[in-house]
């Protein structure tokens, strides 16, 4: 669930924040850990967004176009102002104004972006705020860019193997919803008169089709107002949230997502190791992107690692790891590479992910469409099965 929480800020300044969390008392205290002092909690109305109706923040573009700029030697205040006079679209614009400003009352670009974190997320500043200690924001850009990459290529991955399935099933249930809304009722009107007795499945198809010729107008509100609710149902969070615990749960699906978020965890730690921030607050940093109980297991494995116990022993204690991950952890411990191992830590899950989504799409398709050729098939058996026993009964 998303909460917007009202903080405040080096004692003078006071931001809103978006957080997902379980619960009020979740988003308060993940807000305090990544250092505001919480003044106001409540239900966010729009997910994510600047307001409601605007676009996204384009924050892979801004990244993109300021290191291009900083690259071609121009400074921070000439790069934003540049982006600020190429921007046309007002919300957006509001918000690199506001960098603008703050920089050029002499801010720095990581607290001048922390007053936006509708726009700019926890980890992107923190992200910043690391290069300005070694001077490399250009870098620091590309390191989020190619993060950003990274994190988007598995999910495209998922994405498109999804698509046919889902086009299949889309065309499977309308060809469905064709023959019992428009085909069954005219073959029920042929069968009227029959009084030969019909089998006990067609008996109850064809008795369908009457009914929905005599009440085509109810049954047609009643499945747009079932639609509706079920639309009303899935928008609340906690059954979302239901749902997505019960997809964990599945034997063979939950273990892939965690997988999945153990990639993007790794991926994060590894991007923000490379930019000369401290192992725990790496930790803490990427916390934000983890679902709710996964971000419990964290915290407390950040809590064992600041009483002296080593990563990689307490990411294994909590479930935050897999067997071979261990060792490379521990291979990154010996060697001081620990940036490294983690990023191929992130594309091994990444790879079995993969591997894991390619399989499971070349035997649930034939499976589908075998599923949906057996519906098809049954409703038109069925509806042709009394011609098939009258014409034996002719012989």
């Amino acid at each position: 669930m998303r909460y917007q929480v009202t903080a405040l800020v080096d004692a003078a300044r006071v931001v809103t924040i978006p957080v997902d969390a379980n619960d009020v008392q979740d988003a308060r205290a993940h807000a305090q850990r990544h250092g505001y002092a919480v003044l106001n909690v409540r239900r966010a109305l729009a997910p994510n967004f600047l307001r409601r109706g605007e676009r996204r923040f384009p924050l892979q573009l801004f990244s993109q176009e300021l290191r291009l700029m900083l690259e071609a030697g121009l400074t921070l205040p000439e790069a934003v102002q540049a982006l600020v006079e190429k921007e046309t679209r007002g919300e957006i614009r509001r918000v690199l104004e506001a960098v603008r400003d703050a920089v050029l009352e002499g801010a720095s670009f990581s607290a001048a972006l922390s007053r936006r974190p509708e726009a700019f997320p926890v980890l992107f500043v923190a992200t910043v705020k690391a290069s300005e200690k070694t001077g490399d924001l250009a870098e620091a850009m590309g390191r989020y860019l190619a993060y950003q990459q990274q994190v988007d290529v598995i999910r495209k991955k998922v994405i498109s193997a999804s698509v046919y399935p889902a086009l299949l099933l889309a065309v499977g249930t309308l060809v469905a919803l064709f023959l019992l809304g428009y085909v069954v009722p005219r073959f029920s009107a042929v069968y009227e008169d029959m009084r030969h007795e019909l089998p006990w499945l067609s008996a109850l198809l064809l008795a369908w089709g009457r009914f929905l010729h005599a009440n085509a107008f109810a049954v047609a509100v009643a499945a747009v107002a079932a639609a509706a609710a079920a639309a009303y149902t899935l928008s609340l969070a906690r059954v979302r949230r239901a749902l997505l615990r019960l997809l964990w749960r599945l034997p063979g699906l939950g273990q892939r997502l965690h997988l999945y978020e153990l990639g993007r965890l790794y991926r994060t730690l590894s991007m923000l190791l490379r930019s000369g921030i401290p192992a725990v607050a790496t930790l803490r940093s990427a916390s934000g992107l983890m679902r709710p109980e996964l971000r419990e297991k964290l915290a407390a494995a950040v809590s064992e690692i600041e009483q002296g116990r080593s990563l990689s022993e307490a990411m294994a204690r909590h479930g935050l790891t897999t067997p071979v991950a261990v060792r490379m952890l521990r291979v990154g411990e010996r060697t001081g590479r620990m940036s490294e191992l983690m990023e191929r830590i992130a594309a091994y899950y990444d790879d079995d992910m993969a591997r894991w989504t390619e399989r499971f799409t070349r035997l649930f398709e034939p499976l589908l469409m075998l599923a949906i050729g057996a519906v098809i098939g049954l409703i038109v058996l069925l509806m042709y099965m009394p011609i098939f026993e009258l014409a034996g009964a002719l012989q």
